[in-house]
């Protein structure tokens, strides 16, 4: 006999969990007891929403589910955004929440709220635990619910009498599962339909940038020789520096990379996500590129993204099975590869100005600098994320974290404690806006108290400087987007950390590679001109309109 409480925690060691990150409360503390004599970590975090975010990138990276831990009410209700974090981004996750006793009512309803039901729109499942004989056979489903297509948040509440529930269970062991894989038929038709095309591309969504295609997806464009793009969140899913990527859309229509997608005839869709900012429009007309979905599971069929044909199932196989029909029979497309070298050419224009505040272009081209090919940056939220989507080279997979499908502000940071822990060897850095990094700021406590080296990057503009953006562009007056800023040198020094504000646009290489070479936690604070904003994402590229209107 067990109780329910070591029970779960057996259940996770099962599922090889190896730490959980959250801040545990009165009706966790069975669970925590189990937790101190198992061999799980338990990551002290300084708010929920932060732990969830660190759960969440646990499960980006490795494709196994991350878990975090809090409280009944108050702390349960701060999961909700890393939950549709992880639920729009598909991120594999399971939370783990406390509640009081379900068979007596000692307290009344104090801190009592439906957390089962506030967690059913954000999670692919959610269960409150009502018998400690149930807790294996919970949690082995909640592992295989959080991994599989389409992966996501699962919830679990227990209740502090079932954590002391006795029960004479073990726990169910995994098994793998393989996902089907689409038929010969299908296959070979949509291998015809690429034959017949003069001007295919690929576009590498988020479903292809799981840790597992990896190989496949890489294997996949060198032997087709096709050229290709990628969404946001598709960014880095092809490995190497690869003389066929395009560039990544990082807006929806009217930039360089819709150059070459108006000059195609046929777009091969590798795991897009329509949670994502469209990467380019259809429906405007007649014509236009036919779209090829090769997905995990069926397109979802949106006003600007209908495909006209499918490969559903094992993406990794059934780019494998394409790539062993089409290996030397694609024809290759000179005058896109021209175009690719004017695209990159016009993306990297200004990188390596010398203007004061920096230009976000520099920034982006001196972090990719300061970064080997396997260092690990993580994105918050802001008007920079535009300027790293379509700026920053990516040569290892996951190696630029950005959220493109909830698109929330305050993950940056908890992102690179999760990434660093995972990777302690690699160099991780998280970039913030002042506005995002206020939001989790206090988590540069775990970091210094967790030991790590890391670097994290403040841009500052003392705005919300998205919205500003396009408040302006909008036609509005400027209102209710500024705000002041701490001393951000002083509030690194006060946790422990060290602080460094870049003077000139020749110091901030050397000051974020000493901070690097120095260990620790470094907070770095650049000021940018965002003037670039109007300059080249609305003025230059107003240019282009007539041009890749796709049709």
């Amino acid at each position: 006999m067990a109780k329910g409480s070591d029970l779960l925690v057996a259940a996770l060691e099962n599922e090889g969990v190896e730490r959980i990150f959250g801040i545990p409360g009165e009706e966790n503390l069975d669970f925590v007891e189990s937790l101190r004599t198992s061999g799980i970590e338990l990551v002290l975090t300084r708010h929920e929403q932060a732990a969830a975010f660190m759960a969440a990138t646990h499960g980006r990276l490795t494709g196994r589910p991350g878990v975090c831990l809090s409280t009944l009410g108050p702390g349960a209700l701060n999961f909700t955004t890393g939950a549709a974090y992880a639920h729009l981004g598909a991120m594999p996750m399971v939370i783990i929440t406390g509640q009081k006793a379900i068979k007596s009512a000692r307290q009344a309803r104090f801190q009592i709220v439906d957390v089962v039901g506030s967690m059913r729109p954000l999670t692919k499942m959610t269960r409150q635990i009502v018998s400690a004989s149930s807790i294996p056979a919970l949690v082995r489903d909640a592992f295989r619910v959080a991994s599989e297509e389409r992966p996501g948040p699962v919830h679990l509440e227990l209740p502090e009498d079932i954590a002391v529930e006795e029960a004479d269970v073990r726990p169910v062991p995994p098994h793998p599962v393989d996902a089907p894989v689409a038929s010969p038929g299908a296959v070979e038709q949509v291998a015809q339909m690429i034959l017949k095309a003069s001007c295919p591309i690929i576009m590498v969504g988020a479903a292809g940038n799981r840790p597992r295609l990896v190989e496949p997806l890489s294997d996949f464009v060198r032997r087709l020789q096709i050229p290709f793009f990628n969404t946001q969140m598709g960014k880095g899913a092809v490995t190497g520096g690869s003389n066929l990527y395009l560039g990544t859309a990082a807006l929806s229509e009217h930039d360089y990379i819709h150059l070459a997608i108006a000059r195609a005839d046929l777009v091969i869709a590798i795991g897009h996500d329509t949670v994502e900012k469209p990467p380019f429009l259809m429906g405007k007309a007649t014509g236009g590129p036919k779209v090829i979905h090769i997905g995990y599971e069926s397109a979802h069929v949106e006003q600007v993204f209908y495909p006209d044909a499918e490969l559903v199932g094992d993406i990794g196989a059934n780019v494998a099975a394409l790539a062993d029909r089409l290996a030397g029979r694609v024809k290759a497309v000179p005058d896109m590869l021209a175009l690719r070298q004017s695209i990159l050419e016009r993306i990297n224009a200004s990188n390596d100005s010398s203007a004061f505040p920096l230009l976000p272009q520099r920034i982006v081209h001196d972090v990719r600098r300061a970064m080997p090919d396997d260092g690990i940056v993580c994105l918050d939220n802001g008007m920079y994320k535009i300027w790293f989507a379509r700026g920053y080279r990516t040569y290892t997979a996951n190696t630029l974290l950005l959220d493109n499908a909830l698109a929330t502000m305050g993950a940056g940071l908890p992102s690179a404690i999760a990434a660093k822990m995972l990777h302690p060897d690699r160099r991780v850095m998280a970039v913030c806006g002042d506005g995002g990094f206020m939001m989790n700021s206090q988590e540069l406590e775990t970091a210094v108290r967790l030991g790590l080296d890391l670097v994290v990057l403040i841009i500052e503009d003392s705005a919300y400087g998205m919205i500003r953006w396009k408040q302006a562009v909008d036609g509005f007056k400027d209102y209710g987007m500024s705000f002041g800023n701490p001393d951000f040198v002083t509030y690194a020094k006060a946790y422990g950390a060290h602080g460094h504000r870049i003077g000139s646009a020749d110091a901030f290489l050397p000051t974020l590679e000493a901070a690097f070479q120095a260990g620790g936690v470094h907070l770095v604070t650049v000021p940018v001109d965002y003037s670039e904003n109007i300059r080249v994402l609305i003025d230059e590229l107003a240019n282009l309109r007539s041009q890749v209107d796709i049709q």
